[in-house]
């Protein structure tokens, strides 16, 4: 079969390698893909955006599969575009997307649907916003977000009157996120950790990834600006079974049932992005799509084929599948240029990547790169994810870090405390 992924960073990079693995694949296609993905696909120069026209590509070729990675294109809505021509896609509709193109939408959504969230209040215009600082009624501190969407960077944790103000105006009036910051929603800080949870769903059944931990911001310490990722663990050790099935039953299944109630019926991947606080595990946000550097960890450890259930989710037919994951965890390692999120520059060379190319516990996944000539360079912030396995975490995660010392390019940073929290809390004592 013929397989067309979308998109051009590190989880596209991850689903096209292991997609590759699939002996039902003969041929496979990434609009546009990067430097890494052209060496086990055919890139085609289609902006992931570009919805018209990957769509084209798709009919030209008689794709009998196309997977979409990044958010834009699914809020854009390429879901109804293929549907519309009968063909077949793994994506939520622009409709369900907007489940993480906006969140205001999301918020008000789970108000209706009793899922568990912060309290929350939406400002639709900068006075409006400047009363609620004014109110502070969450106390301090609170979270104030760009309704739509932000490349995941699209949140400023503030915690006096003076910093929301600047968070506001920001935002609203100075527009750092463009129309994305046009109405905000202020949220409730939740004190607990932060875990991933991932789902395959074909608008009515769920069926639930391995867990993994992301690490937002920029520094070690947890310290610096928000970012897309730096960073992931899987399994996620702060999440037992017990939490595992209250997230299924309290949050991930009505979720979906609440989408198709309201005729958003929801095909794709349900990401929800949680707080596991002392209530209980509640909703920071849900994207529509594989998460960013989460997909890396999770298709690492993922041993069963992935393209039967891409195929089921998309036709809306997902049995009573059951996925096999790997023992062993997995951690990634996300290798950033200086500058980044606000600046990153580019344009510099990569050192260091073919004295990985045998190393069978590990996988460099790449994001923004590009070959010239016999060199890869770097496009943007994110560069590569160094993913490696271990027989637990700790060895995990040292090997990652192995790998990492073999790659240099001008300006790399990365954090050095990846699983942190994770391996603290793997040697307390019982």
């Amino acid at each position: 079969m013929k397989v067309l992924v979308v998109g051009n960073g590190g989880r596209e990079h991850a689903l096209v390698w292991k997609i590759r693995q699939s002996p039902l694949v003969t041929e496979l296609y990434c609009a546009p893909g990067n430097a890494g993905v052209a060496e086990i696909a055919d890139c085609v120069p289609i902006d992931a955006s570009s919805i018209v026209e990957v769509a084209d590509f798709a009919q030209t070729i008689k794709a009998d599969l196309t997977v979409v990675g990044p958010e834009l294109p699914m809020v854009l809505g390429i879901g109804d575009e293929f549907v519309r021509r009968d063909l077949p896609i793994f994506c939520p509709s622009r409709g369900a997307a907007e489940i993480e193109g906006s969140k205001a939408f999301a918020r008000e959504f789970m108000s209706r649907h009793n899922i568990p969230s912060p309290r929350y209040e939406v400002c639709g215009s900068l006075e409006d916003a400047l009363a609620f600082v004014d109110k502070a009624p969450f106390g301090y501190p609170y979270a104030v977000k760009a309704d739509g969407l932000a490349a995941g960077k699209g949140t400023i944790l503030v915690e006096r009157a003076e910093e929301a103000k600047a968070a506001v105006d920001q935002m609203m009036d100075k527009k750092i996120f463009g129309s994305a910051g046009a109405k905000i929603v202020m949220e409730e800080f939740l004190r607990g950790e932060e875990v991933s949870f991932l789902a395959f769903s074909d608008g009515a059944r769920v069926v639930p990834m391995a867990s993994v931990q992301d690490h937002k911001r920029a520094l070690d310490g947890d310290q610096g600006p928000n970012t897309g990722g730096m960073g992931t663990v899987s399994p996620a050790t702060n999440l037992r079974l017990d939490a595992h099935k209250r997230i299924m039953q309290e949050i991930i299944v009505p979720t979906i049932a609440g989408m198709a109630k309201e005729g958003r019926r929801f095909q794709g991947v349900l990401y929800a992005g949680l707080m596991m606080t002392e209530e209980g595990p509640k909703v920071l946000e849900f994207n529509a799509r594989f998460g960013d550097p989460e997909a890396q960890a999770i298709m690492a450890r993922m041993r069963s084929d992935i393209v039967p259930l891409l195929q089921q989710g998309a036709a809306g037919q997902l049995g009573e599948t059951r996925i096999e994951w790997a023992k062993e965890p997995s951690c990634c390692v996300v290798l950033a240029s200086r500058g980044y999120p606000e600046s990153p520059e580019t344009g510099h060379v990569v050192k260091g990547l073919e004295s990985l190319k045998d190393w069978g516990d590990v996988v460099v996944y790449h994001a923004a790169t590009k070959k010239e000539g016999d060199e890869v360079k770097t496009v943007g912030g994110r560069v590569l994810g160094v993913t490696a396995l271990g027989a637990n975490l700790e060895s995990a995660i040292a090997r990652a870090y192995e790998a990492v010392g073999h790659i240099s390019f001008e300006g790399m940073f990365y954090r050095k405390d990846i699983g942190h929290r994770a391996l603290s809390r793997l040697q307390r004592p019982r």
